[in-house]
This record gives structure tokens, C-alpha cells and sequence, in this order.
């Protein structure tokens, strides 16, 4: 089995995709309080900033930052997907995921980036609000319930609507 090397940056902002076993499931919306509700326990116990978060039928898509002196991102994830899973019934499984009592709920692996900078942020949390138009869900971002992108209209952060983030400074006010 291969090892997989993440990068271990103390303090860092990260994009996640994280996906079901099951592409094409509605379950991730169905069961959306259920995936709150492991977020917030998990923020409890391990702080993070989510600076975006979308949840798609089958799959998310988020940007975390860490807090300082702490890398550790895997032990959040896993502890977010545990929590949604208990109580579910089990999804397609393998002799594999029977062997180490998984589901097969969630795929084992998700995908991360490390961000680089001030622009790749911005790509990125752009890419979460317009995950649902990319797939045909709605028409702008704003339509789409599941997504941060309402949380940062509140605060200012993006247009009313949802064409992009406010410029920062003076305008001519």
C-alpha cells in the first residue's frame, strides 16, 4: 500500500475535497445537520477557521486555516467523517472496509492543498462558492443553501451578489 505524504505546516491554510464512496449520492444534503453537527463537535474539541465551505449532493469542498503551532488536519478530518458516519446504515462496502469495520460511507482518501498565497486563497474560496453553478445545481452561488458563501455576505466579505469579495480600503468615500 502506498504511504501518502502530507505536508505538516503548523498554522496553515488548507482547500480539502472530501468525498462520499458513492458518487452521484444525494446523502451529504440530505443529512446536512448531520455534517454540521460533526463540524461543530470537532471545532470544539480541535479549533480550526473555516474561511469556506460547500456542501455538494456527494462531495465538499472547504479552505481551514490552523490554528498557530498546530498541523494537524488529518486527525480533523477523520474525526469529522467518523462523526457524520455513526448512526448511518452502511454504504457499499468491500471485504476491505469490513476488515478494518468501515462502511464505505466516505472514500478513504480526500484531496488537500496547502495555500500559497494571497491569490491562490482567493481562487480557492471562489472555487467553493462556484462548485454548485459548475455543476448545474443553480445559477449564481448564492443560490445554492450549502454553502459559506451566506455566512460572508453577513460579514461584508462578498457582494450581495455573490459575484466576488469586496475590495478592501477607500473607494471614494
Amino acid at each position: 500500500m502506498p504511504r501518502y505524504r502530507r505536508p505538516r505546516v503548523p498554522g496553515a491554510t488548507i482547500f480539502f475535497t472530501v468525498a462520499l464512496g458513492q458518487r452521484g449520492s444525494g446523502l451529504l444534503v440530505r443529512e446536512v445537520g448531520r455534517l454540521r453537527e460533526a463540524v461543530a463537535i470537532t471545532r470544539g474539541e480541535r479549533p480550526f477557521g473555516i474561511d469556506a465551505f460547500v456542501v455538494m449532493p456527494d462531495h465538499v469542498h472547504c479552505v481551514w486555516t490552523l490554528p498557530e503551532g498546530d498541523a494537524d488536519y488529518s486527525v480533523r478530518c477523520g474525526a469529522i467523517k467518523a462523526r457524520f458516519t455513526r448512526g448511518l446504515p452502511a454504504g457499499r462496502t468491500r471485504e476491505s472496509h469490513e476488515a478494518l469495520c468501515e462502511k464505505g460511507i466516505w472514500q478513504r482518501r480526500y484531496w488537500e492543498h496547502h495555500i500559497r498565497d494571497e491569490a491562490d486563497y482567493v481562487a480557492h474560496v471562489r472555487y467553493c462558492w462556484i462548485n454548485p453553478v459548475k455543476y448545474g445545481f443553480v445559477g449564481k452561488p448564492t443560490d445554492w443553501p450549502y454553502s459559506s458563501i451566506h455566512r460572508d455576505i453577513k460579514r461584508g466579505l462578498v457582494a450581495p451578489e455573490g459575484s466576488g469579495m469586496v475590495p478592501e480600503g477607500d473607494f471614494g468615500e
